[in-house]
C-alpha cells in the first residue's frame, strides 16, 4: 500500500512542466517548477516544515507552543499545516494589501490571523514586522519564525528543491529564474545547482517599489527606490539575511501591470492557474530571453496557486479599477 503517514508527507516531488506558447521566439528549452503541487499549493511548505523541524531540534519550539510569522499568506499556510500536525497554535501576521483569499484560507485552516497596515516603514510599531515581534514577545511558550533572517528558509531548497531541479534536468539546467522575497529559494536553490555546475545562471525577478534590483548592481540600499506596489510575494524593503547576493546573477524587475496581466496569460494560454508572482516571473522571463541559446535548459519556479488570487488579477473588474486590461 503506498501512502503518507501525514500530509507533511506530500511535500516536494513536485513535476517541471513544459511552457509552450507563452515562450515562442525563444529557443530554448523552457520549463515550469511547478509547485502548486505541495499540499499548502505552494513553494513555502518546503521550508516552513524545515524551519518547524531545525527550531523543535534546537529547543526553540516546545510541545504546545504557538508558532508567530509575519507572511504574506503562502509559508503561513505551510506553517498552519504544520502546526495541524504537530499540535502547534499558529498565529500568522498580515499586511492588508494581501488578498482576502489567503486571510481567508489560513483561518479556515484554524490559524488566527492579525492584519497591519502596508504602507509603513518596516520599524514603524503597526508593520507586520514589528507586530510579529511584539506578540511573540507577549505571548508565553512562542517561537518567531522571522522567515527572512531564519537560514533554515534557505536550507530547505538547498536540501530539496535544487536537487529535484538537477535530477528532473538530468543535469541538463542552464539557468534558473525566480521571484525573490525572503531570497530562501534562489539563494538555496542557486547555490545547489552552482555546485553540481559553476555555469548555471541564476536570475531574480524583482518589482518596482523593491530594493534588491539597485543593491545588487550597487550595493548601495536606496530607499527612495522603495515604495508601495501591487505585486504579492516578492521584493522587499528590507535585506533579508536569505538573499545571498553571491549567488545571484542579476535581477529583472516586472511592473505590477505586466505581473497581473502575465498571471491571466498563464492561465489562459497555459492551463497554468497560478498566482501573482508567477506572472512576474513568466514576464521577467521573457525580459531575459536574449541570454538563452538553443540547447539552454532554462528552469522558472512558479510558487503558488490562482485560487489565491480570484478576487484580484483573476477578477477583470479589479484589474479594470488598475488600469491593467481595457
Amino acid at each position: 500500500m503506498e501512502y503518507a503517514e501525514n500530509i507533511l508527507g506530500t511535500i516536494g516531488n513536485t513535476p517541471l512542466v513544459k511552457i509552450n506558447k507563452l515562450t515562442e521566439g525563444i529557443d530554448a528549452l523552457v520549463l515550469a517548477k511547478y509547485e502548486t503541487f505541495n499540499p499548502g499549493n505552494s513553494v513555502k511548505d518546503r521550508m516552513a516544515v524545515k524551519m518547524i523541524e531545525d527550531a523543535e531540534a534546537a529547543g526553540l519550539l516546545k510541545p504546545g507552543g504557538t508558532i508567530i510569522e509575519g507572511t504574506s499568506g503562502n509559508t503561513g499556510m505551510g506553517l498552519a499545516l504544520a502546526a495541524i500536525v504537530k499540535g502547534y497554535r499558529m498565529v500568522c501576521v498580515m499586511a492588508d494589501k494581501q488578498s482576502k483569499e489567503k486571510i481567508d484560507i489560513l483561518r479556515a485552516v484554524g490559524s488566527e490571523v492579525v492584519v497591519c497596515p502596508t504602507n509603513v516603514a518596516p520599524d514603524d510599531p503597526q508593520s507586520y514586522y514589528s507586530t510579529s515581534k511584539r506578540l511573540s514577545e507577549e505571548t508565553p511558550n512562542s517561537w518567531y519564525v522571522n522567515q527572512y533572517d531564519n537560514l533554515s528558509n534557505t536550507k530547505a531548497h538547498y536540501e530539496s528543491t535544487g536537487p529535484e531541479i538537477w535530477k528532473q534536468t538530468d543535469g541538463k539546467v542552464t539557468h534558473f529564474v525566480v521571484g525573490v522575497g525572503t531570497g530562501g529559494t534562489i539563494s538555496g536553490v542557486g547555490k545547489y545547482l552552482k555546485e553540481q555546475n559553476p555555469n548555471v545562471k541564476v536570475w531574480g525577478v524583482d518589482t518596482y517599489g523593491s530594493v534588491f534590483k539597485k543593491y545588487h548592481e550597487t550595493g548601495e540600499f536606496d530607499e527612495k527606490e522603495i515604495y508601495p506596489y501591487v505585486t504579492e510575494g516578492i521584493g522587499e524593503d528590507i535585506l533579508p539575511k536569505n538573499v545571498d547576493f553571491d549567488i545571484i546573477d542579476g535581477f529583472t524587475k516586472v511592473t505590477d501591470k505586466d505581473a497581473a496581466v502575465y498571471t491571466q496569460r498563464l492561465a489562459k494560454e497555459e492551463g497554468f492557474f497560478l498566482g501573482n508572482s508567477a506572472g512576474a516571473a513568466m514576464k521577467g522571463l521573457l525580459q531575459l530571453k536574449e541570454h538563452f541559446k538553443k540547447d539552454d535548459v532554462v528552469v522558472i519556479l512558479f510558487h503558488d496557486h490562482g485560487s489565491r488570487y480570484v478576487g484580484k488579477m483573476f477578477n477583470d473588474e479589479w484589474m479594470r479599477e488598475k488600469g491593467y486590461i481595457e
